[in-house]
């Protein structure tokens, strides 16, 4: 038997879980300790798969497969493609720094009126998070991946209603009643969705008789499943449903801007950075591979959906206030055209879509974090509450300034890359989609721009005059995001050497092919004339 290595890789982070929850109470440094090795430890393994996976391969590569519950066709089914080897290494590239950056947020409160915050039980659904993050992104098993799809939600609750940001404005009784709101919504809405998807679940399982991704894409591959066009487009909408509330798409999107504003920053990060790509993943891995006829059938909605999401999202973010709320209506923009990328049918549009996930996990988590920063240092999240913040604190105004530019795809930073793939894969195929879709771009300037004058420059306010700048600790948070934002920005090429092929696979699936330019059929059309 070969070694377990996807099995070890979701395993580690699980059992750091549970080692970190058990750490007595007055250990609380030991505990944040043991929870970074873990998260270091399951980083190491992602790298190892990573070098392991053979982008030339098979699909489907370090397989697992074990029985499960035979009598239901249920199997232990792990396998990863190109796809799910880059965002496997993104959750685990960013736990870390998640762990780091909330260092001090679960700690006991000083205030004689606050509780004793569970500093362990922080840390360790941290890290049980990223364990079913992981798995899902590995599941080959649909009732499987439906599990973990699930059970996420439980530490993320936990997360959002029991670790909330200090930084708020009203009473304690307030916060802790905005708090409760926001993870109860985050809470109903994916679990209506995931309840919506469970249905088609047992649906797909009558039909095709297994809930293994292989089998049934095989099966339909070689025409010996056959679903009815009806059936097929009940089973999409039900899977399709699910996933577009965690994307998040409109309008299906509410829960974002209350978990994350109310959640501490590294938190948030979580949510919108590692959580909600497994929306978008699995539309690419599920939606397409088990329903092509219908993605196909479905793709002029939710084209307008995305571009409703890109539009919408950047407009409510022009105007907000709060600091944290303005960066979740960003993602809702970002996840818009994420979605755009997918249904664009196009290889450049999906490649660009999965570049996306990578790229917006590390802006986000860049520009929240530094976000977060700097609003626990002033206590508020209330954009008008700050001003010149750079003249007292350069290194976190030019961390905050390289975050928002990667935001808004500045040309050299990573992000610019996949949204120029998803611009030019949706142009190809639908030029008025791409066309619209350019005013996001646009929106984002005004957004990110808007942000930092109104925070970093200008006057001097007596608030922040004795504002410290990063430290140590803070910088060494930031520092490697921003590395790897300039670095994949200059040279994608490690990215896309891996992504492509899955892509290829993906389009196989649904029996798209690009569109061919057509100057150059008309060139070759004019050639053979003279």
């Amino acid at each position: 038997m070969s070694f377990p290595l996807l099995t070890v890789t979701a395993a580690v982070p699980a059992v750091g879980a549970i080692l970190t929850a058990a750490v007595p109470a007055a250990r609380r440094t030991a505990a944040k300790w043991l929870a970074l090795l873990f998260s270091v430890a399951t980083l190491a393994l992602a790298v190892l798969v990573a070098v392991r996976f053979d982008p030339g391969g098979d699909r489907y590569q370090l397989t697992e497969s074990h029985a499960w519950i035979a009598d239901f066709g249920v199997r232990y089914e792990l396998g990863v493609d190109g796809i799910g080897v880059v965002l496997i290494a993104l959750t685990a590239l960013l736990i870390p720094f998640v762990i780091a950056a909330g260092w001090h947020d679960a700690d006991p409160l000083e205030t004689s009126s606050s509780r004793w915050r569970p500093t362990q039980g922080f840390f360790a659904l941290i890290l049980l998070v990223e364990a079913m993050v992981i798995i899902s992104f590995e599941a080959t098993d649909v009732f499987l991946f439906y599990i973990f799809f699930e059970a996420m939600l439980i530490p993320m609750y936990f997360l959002i209603g029991g670790f909330g940001d200090r930084a708020h404005s009203g009473s304690d009784e307030n916060a802790a009643a905005q708090r409760s709101y926001a993870a109860v919504k985050f809470l109903l809405y994916n679990l209506v969705g995931g309840l919506i998807m469970l249905a088609a679940v047992i649906g797909l399982y009558v039909v095709a008789g297994n809930f293994s991704l292989q089998e049934i894409t095989a099966a339909r591959a070689a025409g010996t499943l056959d679903m009815a066009t009806n059936t097929e487009r009940m089973l999409f909408l039900g899977f399709f449903f699910a996933f577009a509330v965690k994307a998040p798409l409109w309008p299906l999107h509410t829960w974002l801007p209350n978990a994350m504003g109310e959640a501490t920053a590294p938190v948030a990060v979580l949510i919108t950075a590692v959580v909600d790509k497994v929306g978008t993943f699995a539309m690419l891995r599920f939606c397409l591979g088990l329903f092509p006829e219908a993605s196909k059938w479905a793709t002029p909605v939710i084209l307008v959906l995305a571009l409703i999401s890109i539009v919408y999202g950047a407009l409510v973010a022009v105007g907000q206030r709060d600091i944290k709320r303005l960066v979740a209506y960003a993602s809702i923009s970002h996840f818009g055209f994420i979605i755009l990328g997918i249904f664009a049918m196009t290889s450049q549009g999906q490649s660009g879509a999965t570049l996306y996930m990578v790229n917006h996990g590390l802006s986000t988590a860049a520009l929240m974090l530094v976000a977060g920063f700097l609003i626990s240092r002033r206590g508020s999240r209330l954009i008008a509450d700050y001003g010149g913040v750079q003249k007292v604190a350069p290194v976190l105004a030019g961390t905050f300034l390289i975050g928002g530019l990667a935001t808004l795809s500045l040309p050299g930073l990573a992000p610019f890359v996949s949204e120029f793939l998803v611009l030019v894969g949706t142009f190809a195929r639908y030029p008025v989609v791409g066309i619209i879709a350019t005013l996001g771009i646009v929106l984002a300037a005004l957004y990110t721009l808007v942000l930092y004058q109104r925070t970093m420059t200008g006057p001097l306010k007596e608030e922040v005059r004795t504002m410290p700048d990063l430290r140590l600790r803070e910088v060494l948070v930031v520092a490697p995001l921003i590395a790897l934002l300039i670095g994949l920005g200059v040279y994608p090429k490690v990215l896309t050497d891996i992504v492509n092929p899955a892509v290829k696979h993906t389009m196989s699936d649904v029996k798209q092919t690009d569109p061919k330019p057509e100057v150059a059929v008309e060139a070759k059309n004019g050639e053979a004339a003279k």
